[in-house]
């Protein structure tokens, strides 16, 4: 049996995406074959693409964070777990593929009658802002925070989260996505025609308990200002690197796995040395994850609890063929996208 998976070809634009027809993987010993019903298409995977982000796998690879799945077949030693069972998994590269082949332990269950393209917007872009909010920053009803990219993957998922923990949201966003942060309960700050230093100063008077920073470089420094003492900057993200979904600084694509984290390592301890008790702190989803993978899998089942009760709708911004891979990347790159890109890998 064939399928199709998405390979790149080289670290650059998205015309090193390829279609590639070839025949299954097969399982191997502890392993699961997936049937992929929905991929998420993420801004890691372009910063992987361009050969910047620390997990750039080696030349070629296929992209894709997250998917969420049917079990198609059993390797050896694989039990308690039956062909045909949904599943979601963060395999952090391989999920543009209509079949994949992962460990069980990767594997978390979904709860029957769930959307696929919902559910897959909660593996990293869910998990994440949870992580964020419920691990990193520890945060209490009635907190100020600052969202920035309020409109986008991460954003709405903090946007929708913070609204259950009975947080004050502000948010960063361009003018189209202005109604979706209002509508998720968030007030919309136009970085494009304002100074969100400036307006949560104004909106505040003395600041926010909280920024969730995925832009990374001097924007981190910036974020800390509107902190209140004793406030805290959760970056989690180097977006600032890429422009229009290619490298920022207009360099040819190599494998710099390093360069990017190591520049945004540098203004994080540089920010600790700043006066006025503010705090920068690190989140990485994969990192948490291997060193604690039951808390992965429990926060993610915690999700599927709540978009099982419609506590939390994700808004998936559209649906695209596994085919149109390089246009998804595209539309991603050229930014002001509300909610989630999803890949359909299978019917």
């Amino acid at each position: 049996m064939r399928h199709t998976r998405i390979v790149v070809t080289h670290y650059g634009g998205p015309d090193a995406l390829r279609v590639v027809e070839e025949e299954c993987p097969e399982p191997g010993d502890g392993e699961v074959r997936v049937q992929v019903l929905d991929a998420g298409v993420s801004l890691p995977d372009l910063m992987m693409r361009e050969g910047i982000h620390p997990e750039t796998p080696r030349l070629p690879f296929t992209p894709g964070w997250d998917l969420v799945g049917v079990v198609d077949r059993l390797g050896r030693g694989v039990s308690g777990i039956e062909p045909g069972q949904m599943i979601a998994a963060l395999p952090i590269s391989g999920a543009y593929a209509q079949y994949v082949c992962l460990p069980q332990d990767e594997l978390v269950p979904v709860p029957a009658g769930l959307d696929a393209a919902e559910a897959v917007s909660l593996v990293l872009n869910y998990v994440t802002a949870y992580q964020m909010l419920h691990h990193s920053a520890k945060v209490k009803p009635g907190q100020r925070v600052l969202i920035h990219g309020a409109a986008g993957g991460v954003g709405t998922a903090l946007l929708q989260l913070g609204r259950l923990a009975g947080l004050e949201m502000y948010g960063t966003c361009s003018l189209r996505g202005a109604s979706a942060v209002s509508e998720l309960g968030g007030i919309p700050i136009d970085y494009q025609q304002f100074d969100f230093v400036k307006e949560i100063q104004r909106l505040t008077r003395d600041g926010v308990d909280v920024v969730f920073e995925g832009i990374g470089g001097p924007h981190i420094w910036r974020s800390r200002k509107v902190l209140r003492p004793g406030g805290t900057v959760v970056a989690y993200g180097l977006t600032s690197s890429l422009r229009g979904g290619r490298l920022a600084s207009g360099r040819q694509g190599g494998r710099h796995r390093f360069r990017a984290i190591a520049i945004f390592g540098w203004y994080i301890a540089a920010s600790w040395l700043l006066p006025g008790r503010k705090r920068v702190i690190p989140y990485s989803i994969q990192w948490l994850k291997r060193l604690n993978p039951a808390l992965f899998r429990q926060d993610l089942i915690a999700l599927l609890c709540l978009l099982q009760q419609r506590k939390i709708v994700p808004l998936v911004a559209q649906l695209i063929p596994l085919a149109e891979a390089r246009r998804a990347q595209e539309l991603l790159g050229d930014g002001g996208v509300t909610g989630k890109i999803v890949l359909v890998c299978n019917g």
